[in-house]
């Protein structure tokens, strides 16, 4: 194994299970991707992406991570080994196979892992606003089901994401959430002026879980776009600039 530094939830840390959101340190990319970046979609040089990959494989004793090619959609895959081709559309995996590491990449996006040890069911998916309000969570968690999990037995997690002080959106954007469902008015507060809002994507992602059935769950409380030093932010990149951004792994495994 090796020794990433990672950030861990305690609602997740049960027996028969490990899991890990990284952070970007640890890998071997350079430049805007220094240096863990695990996205085969970004810039970077594929070789330094497939070794990042390898150690975050590594840090839980396994050789591959399954992950799916994401598309901001409502749909999760079971997995029970490597995909044999290229990976599926999708924006959940989750498996009943001990040692398959599940996993879900972002920059922003609210990565989701969650875990019914007593079943022996766990997933990863990747809730951007989009998939969030299209029903990921829940496609997930029905996901689950269908392996034999329990959503009244599920803990879950909401990684590291952007924060509800670094996502200002416009009216617009109020009124997509607000046409979904009136209540989601709640998780926009005052922007800088009267046309903005920012918006707390970790409370909505909590919302939709609790909402799921899904409780214990839980925000790490680490906001991508305002800790760069630590974090890949796609917002960040845009607002400095910066011409592409990478990845960061959010993982979980049946031991």
């Amino acid at each position: 194994m090796t020794d990433l530094p990672v950030i861990t939830s305690k609602l997740l840390e049960v027996s028969g299970v490990r899991h890990a959101f990284f952070t970007r340190h640890g890998g071997v990319s350079k430049g805007v991707y220094a240096s863990l970046n695990v996205g085969l979609g970004s810039g970077d040089d594929p070789a330094a992406v497939l070794e990042n990959r390898r150690r975050c494989a590594a840090h839980f004793g396994a050789e591959t991570l399954v992950t799916a090619y994401q598309v901001h959609s409502a749909l999760a895959l079971a997995a029970d080994g490597p995909w044999p081709g290229s990976p599926p559309q999708a924006d959940g995996v989750v498996t009943a196979t001990p040692g398959v590491v599940c996993g879900a990449l972002a920059a922003d996006c609210a990565p989701v892992l969650l875990a019914d040890p007593r079943a022996g069911v766990v997933g990863a998916c990747h809730a951007g606003w989009k998939g969030a309000l299209a029903g990921i969570v829940e496609a997930t968690v029905a996901r689950m089901e269908s392996l034999g999990a329990e959503r009244r037995r599920l803990s879950a997690a909401v990684g590291p994401c952007i924060g509800p002080a670094s996502y200002e959106v416009g009216l617009e954007f109020l009124d997509r959430f607000t046409a979904d469902d009136p209540a989601h008015a709640r998780f926009f507060a005052p922007g800088a002026g009267p046309e903005k809002r920012m918006f707390d994507l970790p409370a909505f992602v909590l919302g939709r879980l609790a909402a799921a059935g899904v409780e214990p769950c839980e925000w790490t409380g680490h906001d991508t776009c305002a800790e760069a030093s630590d974090f890949f932010s796609n917002r960040r990149a845009f607002k400095t600039g910066e011409p592409d951004y990478g990845r960061l792994l959010s993982a979980i495994v049946l031991t």
